[in-house]
């Protein structure tokens, strides 16, 4: 059973930051795309970040070099560091880890950025 779960979610105030974690069972992690997705009220979700098993990473365009995707294959966990967070970047946040045909989805983590 494939399970991805996020943790380290929560309220922030503007221009601080948060962690974000993914740990991932049930797969050979170290095969995977991993990737961070975003889903704010009444908006589609988005790619905010992804990483590869070699460890190339992409980026949403709108995030201007704010946020780190990384991973440690050996914790079989994916990481979101998000710095000088706004308010724009509210959301839930979503974990995913892809391969070919074979795509699996967190629950998902709040990410509230208001004062």
């Amino acid at each position: 059973q494939v399970q991805l779960v996020e943790s380290g979610g929560g309220l922030v105030q503007p221009g601080g930051s948060l962690r974000l974690s993914c740990a991932a069972s049930g797969i050979i992690f170290s095969v995977y795309r991993m990737g961070w997705y975003r889903q704010a009220p009444g908006k589609q979700r988005e790619l905010v970040a992804s990483i590869i098993s070699g460890g190339s990473t992409n980026y949403a365009d709108s995030l201007q070099g704010r946020f780190t995707i990384s991973r440690d294959n050996a914790k079989n966990t994916v990481y979101l560091q998000m710095n000088s967070l706004k308010p724009e970047d509210t959301a839930v946040y979503y974990c995913n880890a892809d391969l070919r045909l074979k795509n699996y989805w967190g629950q998902g983590t709040q990410v509230t950025v208001s004062s």
